[in-house]
């Protein structure tokens, strides 16, 4: 069989006339966008007219949840009781939903952003909160997230489907969490590096960790932050490098 994999890239960060990213650019690049719902970023106007831009592409649309925290980006970890998460993620799915609706196409899947997917990596009371959402607006919607996080086990659990994510552009620990955005080697800027190591992780499974180890990553999709300054460049050589691999590109959700 060909080897395939999903890429995606998050999207519909602006926010009124501040502008992130070159969303159409990447549109062009990618098979999922993962969009935000307006609780970490994005503006009503800036999602329906990005989920507009994606069905015009052909790329599926994912709901990007976080938490309620526009002034720190969803960077900032927030000690929110479940309950009130659950609700937050409704929300925010439910949002956006309608927007695509609007657009012409549905959600397909669900991606929690930033801080909230760190946290759901081993925070089980929030993981099992963003599962309830999903569990309770769509059964049948994908939830995308760490290699052997809480969050995927959860949505097993649930019996969801959990589908395992690949950072092209973020450094590993040996424990295979993503290095904490401050510290050295959290970010990639050498797109053809990047690229490379994609295709290592799909050939042989593993990905160097940032003290020099091999850590063990399989992979349904691999995410391309769309907010960095490189951003396009890197999604560009991913797909070149992808090509000379014989690798398919394919949105895992339908």
């Amino acid at each position: 069989m060909t080897p395939r994999i999903d890429l995606n890239a998050d999207l519909g960060e602006s926010f009124g006339q501040w502008v992130l990213g070159d969303d159409q650019a990447m549109l062009g690049l990618v098979s999922s966008a993962n969009v935000a719902c307006g609780f970490h970023a994005g503006d009503p106007s800036t999602l329906r007219a990005t989920t507009a831009a994606a069905v015009a592409a052909g790329v599926t649309v994912g709901a990007q949840v976080s938490y309620p925290d526009l002034r720190g980006f969803g960077r900032r970890f927030l000690d929110i009781e479940p309950a009130a998460l659950t609700d937050d993620v409704i929300y925010q799915i439910g949002a956006l939903d309608g927007l695509c609706r609007v657009s012409g196409t549905r959600i397909r899947y669900v991606k929690p952003h930033g801080a909230l997917y760190n946290a759901t990596r081993t925070h089980t009371a929030q993981a099992r909160a963003v599962i309830e959402a999903v569990r309770a607006y769509d059964a049948s919607l994908p939830v995308l997230g760490l290699p052997g996080s809480e969050l995927l086990a959860q949505a097993e659990r649930a019996g969801l489907r959990p589908v395992a994510e690949f950072f092209v552009d973020r450094g590993y620990t040996p424990e295979g969490a993503l290095v904490p955005r401050r510290e050295p080697g959290a970010l990639l800027d050498d797109a053809g590096a990047a690229a490379e190591r994609l295709v290592r992780m799909l050939t042989d499974g593993v990905v160097r960790a940032v003290e020099g180890t091999d850590v063990a990553v399989r992979a349904e999709s691999a995410c391309v932050h769309g907010d960095s300054p490189g951003a396009v460049a890197m999604a560009r050589r991913v797909r070149e490098a992808l090509s000379r691999a014989g690798i398919t590109v394919e949105a895992f959700a339908a």
